[in-house]
């Protein structure tokens, strides 16, 4: 395997003997499609949910809706629900989660840009772990969907590696 950080998840995970699950808004599967890019995925990847609408996010991934209410389906709120959602739901060790406003226009009153990531798992300790990064993207579309992309993977790639 190479040292790209998709490898590098892939790589920790199998020696772990754990398993990985996504929950993406903006990303629409790019996340997952990076993930098992890599040789050796499917030993680890267990699904993943592109939850698009806040009612699939509330209904299937069990983000509160007093959490979509108050903080938006953009938020970090959110992202880490969607990321723990997606874990219990999949039955995975770890959930990475990306929300967002892609383009071309602001949503939720947030701008173009506006993107948050998570990762929400369980050590081999039982600790409960949660982390999120607030991301100020720029760019068209295209750019802003790859760059998540790239965001999610580091941040699931820094977690999973240790404390």
């Amino acid at each position: 395997m190479g040292t790209t950080p998709a490898s590098r998840v892939i790589k920790v995970l199998r020696a772990s003997g754990a398993s990985l699950a996504c929950a993406e808004s903006l990303t629409g599967g790019l996340v997952i499609a990076a993930l098992t890019a890599v040789t050796g995925a499917s030993a680890v990847v267990r699904g993943g949910v592109v939850a698009y609408s806040a009612d699939v996010k509330r209904d299937v991934l069990q983000v509160p809706a007093g959490t979509l209410e108050s903080s938006g389906a953009v938020s970090e709120q959110a992202a880490v629900a969607m990321a723990r959602g997606v874990r219990q739901l999949l039955g995975a060790d770890w959930g990475v989660a990306t929300t967002g406003v892609a383009g071309p226009d602001a949503s939720e009153g947030k701008p173009v840009g506006t993107v948050h990531v998570a990762v929400s798992g369980i050590r081999a300790d039982g600790e409960e772990v949660r982390r999120a990064r607030a991301l100020s993207l720029h760019g068209s579309r295209e750019e802003i969907r790859g760059a998540t992309v790239e965001q999610a993977v580091d941040l699931l790639a820094e977690v999973i590696a240790g404390p």
